[in-house]
This record gives C-alpha cells, structure tokens and sequence, in this order.
C-alpha cells in the first residue's frame, strides 16, 4: 500500500506499507511458525513454545492446521485478546513469569519432558527462513524500494529481512523502543547483552536479550539502528487507524513511528517501505488513551 505525502495527519514524504497486521493470526509470525512446523517430522507430542503472544497464536495455529498438538508459555504482559485466540486455535495455554525469558524457560522445561518440539519464535533459522519472506514479497512488490524499516523484539523478522535482501541495493533500517530496546544495547556493547524490558510494546518487543542470529545479521550488515519512544508508538497505531482504517498493535506501529514522529528521515529521492508486524489490538482501548492523534 503506497501512502502519498499528504494521506496521514503526520508530516512526512510518501512511503510504502507492507501490512503484515492482515496476515493469518495478525502478524507476520504465522510465516516462521509453519516453515518450522513443514519441515520436520513432528512428534507425537506436538510442539510447544514461549510467546509474548504473537509467536504462540501462529505456533496454535499451525498446529492446528497439521493435527498435533500445541502448549504455549506467555508471560501475564500477554494481552488478553491473544490469551484468547490461542485458546480458540485450540492450544494449551499457560500463563506464567513477568516477561518472555520467563516463559521461555517454562517452555524449555516442558519441551525436554515431554518430547514435544520447541519452535523457537525469534533465534532458529527456520524460523527466520519463515518471517524473511515478508521482505522477500516486499521488495518483489516494490522494485523500488531503498529502506525497509523493520521492529525489532527478539529480532527474527530483521534477520530474515536482512537475508532476503542480501546484497541488493535495499537496505534494512532496525527500529526498537526506547523501553525494549536489547538489539541498540548490544550493538552498543558490541555483544549481546541483558536489558530491562517495559512499556506500551513489551508483550510483542519485550525481550531481554536478541537473539544470536540477529546480532550477528545486523553486526555483519552494519544495521542503523532507530529508537523511538512509547508516546510515538502509540500517536502511530491512532494515526494508523483514525486516517487508514488499519488496526495496529504496539509492537506493529514501532516501524512506523520512526517514520511519521520524525525520528526517521529519509534522504531525498529515498523509497521507504514500512513494515506493519502484527495488528492483535483492542481499537477500544487505544482510542481511550489519552495521547489521541490530532
């Protein structure tokens, strides 16, 4: 979708979306969680994994879909319209631990006694096989495109868009809340490191620590990096939808806030391409907040 300089309230030049908000479950997950699932022989335990809630409703989807059976961890930041949609999809669900390593752990426990599989939802390369199609797709729909800008959690999707992108001439713009932002901390350490998660996009974009294949993809690409803040985020999702109809979370407005708060601003004659990840969201709720679009 090709957005013209004067279609949102926001300032900012033309760009381009890819509305990964519309995709089966609501966000791009649902791409990683089935390639990990097609291409191995799954157990008769069925699969598991931990999930800030994205991740787990495309890991009980797809169970779903193949016929096995499906036990996803979140923490209690996992909103309930998520919590919900996994139950519907037919997965055991299990609430426990603050943030997603929390749960992570959880889910590695139950994986090694049961014998269930583990699809990891950021720092597997079947995973960021899956999710890397999103770019794939993007950068074949626009020829044109020179930047994607990508949300950054545990860092999956970046380092399947920084694979599908290889060598060409586009390139991949990180973008990470100030309050979740574990890829900006290491690329500052200049090795992975722990980091304090909280804010607006923490069930989505909350995780302590990025994933290795990730730091590793953004380190040999030399990724710029774009912080923005909770305030942006959420002036995004209301623009997003009083201006385009497009229901957006969090974590799939962080791309988008860089654009439209100016905290990202494309040179002259740049094609930019947005990435909108995930679109799990109670609309009611946003237009409640106080930080409405003007």
């Amino acid at each position: 979708m090709r957005i013209e300089a004067n279609q949102l309230t926001a300032s900012h030049p033309a760009f381009w979306l890819k509305c990964e908000s519309l995709q089966i479950t609501g966000s791009f997950k649902a791409r990683g969680a089935l390639n990990s699932m097609l291409a191995v022989q799954l157990p008769s335990a069925g699969v598991c994994t931990a999930s800030g809630g994205n991740h787990g409703q495309a890991v009980a989807w797809a169970a779903h879909l193949l016929g096995v059976p499906a036990a996803v961890f979140v923490p209690t930041s996992c909103p309930p319209i998520k919590a919900q949609r996994m139950r519907e999809y037919g997965a055991a669900l299990t609430i426990t631990g603050a943030v997603y390593d929390e749960s992570r752990a959880a889910a590695e426990r139950f994986a090694t006694k049961t014998g269930a599989l583990l699809v990891h939802p950021f720092d597997d390369p079947l995973t960021v096989a899956g999710s890397g199609t999103v770019a794939a797709e993007f950068v074949e729909q626009v020829p044109t495109l020179t930047t994607i800008l990508v949300a950054v959690g545990g860092g999956g999707l970046l380092a399947g868009a920084l694979a599908a992108v290889g060598d060409t001439s586009t390139r991949v713009v990180a973008v990470e809340p100030f309050t979740a932002r574990c890829l900006g901390a290491a690329q500052e350490a200049g090795e992975r490191v722990d980091v304090p998660v909280s804010g607006v996009a923490v069930d989505s974009l909350g995780v302590t620590r990025v994933g290795r294949l990730a730091f590793a993809a953004a380190t040999a690409h030399t990724v710029q990096h774009i912080d923005v803040t909770d305030d942006a985020i959420t002036r995004a999702e209301q623009i997003a939808w009083q201006e385009l109809r497009i229901g957006l979370e969090a974590g799939g407005a962080t791309a988008l806030a860089a654009l439209v708060s100016g905290a990202y601003r494309p040179a002259d004659n740049e094609t930019v391409g947005v990435l909108l990840c995930g679109g799990n969201v109670d609309i009611a709720a946003l237009l409640q907040n106080p930080h409405t679009a003007d």
